[in-house]
């Protein structure tokens, strides 16, 4: 009877803790899709919500360290079991973050509204859109416990991180044709960057994903598609680029 008693405990807490990256999930892909109408709508009140709900996923990080750590002292799991936790650990640390990328693209948003809009502007919901059908892709994935449905995910990044090259490109332009864009375009294009490393991230759960299915670390290398280091503009508009910012118009809390 006891036995029972703890066996059926322990997977209540296993339950507890994919319930909670499931809520955790949504909260993310939720605070994506705001801060993309925010942009859309050039709504600094709705980009401020998103920002201020960043702390309720934070929150759910911490539940989850707490119940992992809970689970790895009191039940010493193997094999399956060992590897749910040790994925949900992993998991919830992505999901963490991909909340911080979507508060970075509201608080840009922001400052943004205080300009004139510019066309290159309307490049940020497409890639939002599709960072957003990923994180939920990955999440029905990991619910399901599909590989296949993961991999599928982790396929797209490449799609993103062409998105993300080519918007990188049209803004440079920009600001060679008028320097009086280069305040805007480098909010759009740490936007387009926070953007490009959602989907980095929702690779990331992908292969977590993948290991805790088969037990084995995805053998294929990840592809990627940014060329940005690579791109190049005539004249002096890359130095003006550091001089006014790609890095000092507020404070991120994105981490590389």
């Amino acid at each position: 009877m006891v036995s029972e008693h703890i066996i059926k405990s322990y997977d209540e807490e296993l339950r507890r803790l994919d319930n909670t990256i499931t809520q955790m999930g949504g909260l993310a892909e939720t605070q994506l899709a705001t801060a993309i109408e925010a942009v859309v709508k050039r709504d600094s009140r709705l980009a401020t919500e998103v920002v201020e709900a960043d702390t309720r996923v934070d929150q759910l990080e911490h539940d989850i360290e707490q119940l992992v750590l809970r689970l790895l002292a009191l039940r010493q799991p193997m094999a399956v079991d060992l590897r749910q936790i040790l994925a949900a650990l992993k998991t919830s640390s992505d999901l963490e973050r991909i909340a911080d990328y979507a508060a970075n693209v509201a608080k840009r948003s922001i400052v943004l509204n205080q300009a004139p809009p510019v066309r290159p502007a309307f490049a940020i919901p497409r890639m939002g859109r599709l960072g957003q059908a990923m994180i939920k892709d990955i999440l029905d994935a990991y619910v399901e416990r599909d590989a296949d449905k993961a991999m599928v995910v982790w396929a797209r990044d490449e799609e993103l991180d062409e998105m993300y090259t080519s918007l990188f490109r049209e803004l440079l332009t920009y600001m060679i044709e008028d320097p009086r864009n280069i305040t805007s375009c480098t909010h759009l294009l740490f936007m387009a960057k926070n953007i490009e490393r959602i989907g980095d991230h929702a690779t990331n759960i992908a292969e977590t994903l993948y290991f805790m299915v088969h037990g084995t670390p995805l053998q294929q290398v990840r592809p990627k598609r940014d060329r940005t280091s690579l791109a190049s503009a005539p004249g002096p508009v890359p130095i003006e680029v550091t001089k006014n910012g790609l890095g000092d118009h507020g404070p991120e809390t994105s981490k590389q």
